[in-house]
């Protein structure tokens, strides 16, 4: 009668500490795993990087085009630029440029 009882004791403190580890380890990869977890938030952590770099690229393009855009401005338009933007859109050359005819190889 003892000795039932003792093991009935042993495992169920044996089932208990299992239920336990498992129930710790099944928190522990997740925590580590999971959508949330440490292996996302570097993933997350890594794409805000490129992402970043990207914008960068694109605040600095986008500040090329503002600066060439008020070049066009009717208020203060530069001289050089309506004169490229003529001679492309019209196909005019100046008499005192140089034309150059180049042939298309056969």
């Amino acid at each position: 009668m003892v000795t039932h009882r003792r093991r009935r004791i042993i495992l169920t403190v044996l089932a208990l500490y299992s239920f336990a580890a498992l129930f710790i380890g099944y928190f522990g990869v997740n925590a580590f795993t999971g959508a949330h977890g440490l292996r996302a938030q570097a993933d997350l952590d890594h794409e805000l990087a490129v992402m970043q770099k990207a914008l960068t690229g694109l605040k600095a393009e986008r500040t090329v085009w503002e600066r060439r855009v008020s070049l066009l401005r009717a208020d203060r338009i530069d001289p050089d630029m309506l004169d490229e933007r003529a001679r492309a859109l019209l196909g005019y050359v100046d008499p005192r440029d140089i034309t150059l005819l180049l042939h298309p190889r056969e």
